[in-house]
């Protein structure tokens, strides 16, 4: 069990880029497998999580060579991928298993997947249901037909259909993992396939499908893909990861008169919910040298110490800043008023239950936060106190803690901080970077 000793600053400054974004990292290589013709990949994220995707394909027979972050796939076209010989490992990974059990869906072979202590507790239902109706077939654990209604976890078998039926699906949440599933099985079906959203999830899956002449329309958080579809993929760059920014946009925010800078993050719009967050709270987080590459717009963040105030959190800026919220916690201990989020049902199964987690760990801090079935509410500002902490497996809530413990008193130890590297193996020796700088 790793852990991991922070004492407090009392600056932060620098200049850093962050890896690649995952959600992009994982997309570029299930698409570059599926293409017709050979992909190259920029500044791909290498960690546990997307190696995972990654090794998947080499597995169902995808010559893939990695220099770096530098990666070439031979693309072998949607029919092109083989039965694996072994059970395909998840790790920790939500997006690798729901986002392949969408391409299995189209796959004429069984497959096992498995993950996880983690990741073996997240539901898979909300998956499940819609690509069974496609034409998928699912066994659980102990290799038993998987009725509809049972609640399901990994290890399970799945295996796919020469024969995708297309649907429109109304998802009950905005998830991009279970929009991105559909319209990856969508693919392999004769019609239109449609997702709706109660709002819109974050968008990289559609903006990747484009780029490769995928036909699809979009009307606010409906999508509308028409199959059988050739996916012609070339390269990408993956820009910097925002949830990854975060962390440290967040450490500028709190301790650095100097700033801290971040160097070519991606900002997609479904994804900037946690600038928006910030900017209502009184953050001072500019954005310059705005660009654009493959499709996805990219600049340079740049945060400053601010005066932060309390807000409120909810509706459709939930899925759009869905994976910082522990870090926005943090945030909102030191901001001046009530912080009350709401509508965040989904944080329940992440890789832990953030919204009691998250007011577990923090409140050994010291801090004043109330667990809502939906939410937290948090009164701030609040002297926070060094603790020893646990990150519960889960890798955002560890550089959460992390960040927190630059404005405690006295040091604090993170407990299962080896989490870190589902997503992020080079957030400590950044840490270090911008405190020592």
């Amino acid at each position: 069990m790793d852990s991991k000793t922070i004492h407090p600053v009392a600056r932060a400054a620098g200049k850093i880029q962050v890896q690649g974004d995952k959600s992009i990292s994982h997309r570029s290589i299930i698409l570059g497998a599926l293409s017709e013709t050979p992909c190259s990949v920029d500044n791909f994220l290498v960690a546990e999580d997307t190696l995972c995707t990654l090794e998947a394909f080499r597995q169902m027979g995808i010559p893939i060579e990695r220099n770096g972050t530098q990666v070439h796939l031979h693309g072998r076209g949607l029919e092109g991928l083989k039965a694996p010989a072994k059970p395909i490992w998840c790790g920790n990974s939500g997006t690798s298993t729901r986002l392949l059990m969408g391409v299995l869906t189209g796959q004429p072979f069984q497959v096992r997947l498995e993950g996880d202590e983690s990741l073996s507790r997240r539901p898979m239902d909300r998956v499940i249901e819609p690509l069974s109706k496609m034409g998928a077939f699912f066994l659980d654990g102990m290799d038993a037909h998987l009725p509809a209604g049972r609640q399901a976890h990994l290890p399970l078998t799945m295996r796919g259909s020469h024969t995708v039926h297309p649907i429109l699906w109304k998802s009950p949440v905005a998830s991009a993992q279970v929009k991105s599933a559909i319209l990856l099985a969508g693919l392999y079906a004769s019609g239109e396939t449609e997702v709706q959203e109660p709002a819109l999830s974050r968008d990289h899956t559609e903006r990747m499908f484009a780029a490769c002449g995928v036909k699809l329309e979009r009307s606010g958080s409906h999508v509308r893909l028409f199959g059988t579809a050739a996916i012609h993929a070339k390269y990408f760059y993956v820009p910097g990861d925002l949830s990854s920014a975060a962390f440290f946009l967040a450490a500028g925010l709190l301790i650095s008169e100097q700033g801290v800078e971040v160097e070519h993050v991606g900002i997609n719009p479904t994804r900037t919910g946690f600038l928006d967050i910030v900017q209502a709270m009184g953050g001072q987080i500019t954005r310059q040298k705005p660009t654009e590459k493959s499709g996805e717009p990219v600049a340079t963040l740049v945060a400053r110490k601010s005066s932060l105030k309390a807000t409120q959190v909810a509706g459709d800026l939930i899925p759009r800043a869905i994976d910082e919220f522990p870090i926005l916690a943090v945030l909102a201990t030191q901001a001046a008023g009530q912080t009350v989020i709401s509508d965040a049902q989904e944080l329940r199964v992440k890789e832990s239950d953030r919204i009691a987690k998250v007011a577990q760990e923090l409140s050994k801090m010291g801090a004043r936060i109330t667990e809502k079935s939906d939410g937290l509410v948090i009164e701030g500002p609040t002297p926070l106190k060094g603790a020893v902490v646990d990150s519960h497996g889960d890798h955002r809530l560890a550089m959460s803690l992390a960040i927190a413990a630059l404005v405690t008193e006295g040091p604090t130890t993170i407990q299962n901080t080896e989490c870190v590297n589902t997503s992020f193996p080079e957030f400590w020796t950044l840490l270090d970077k911008i405190c020592d700088d």
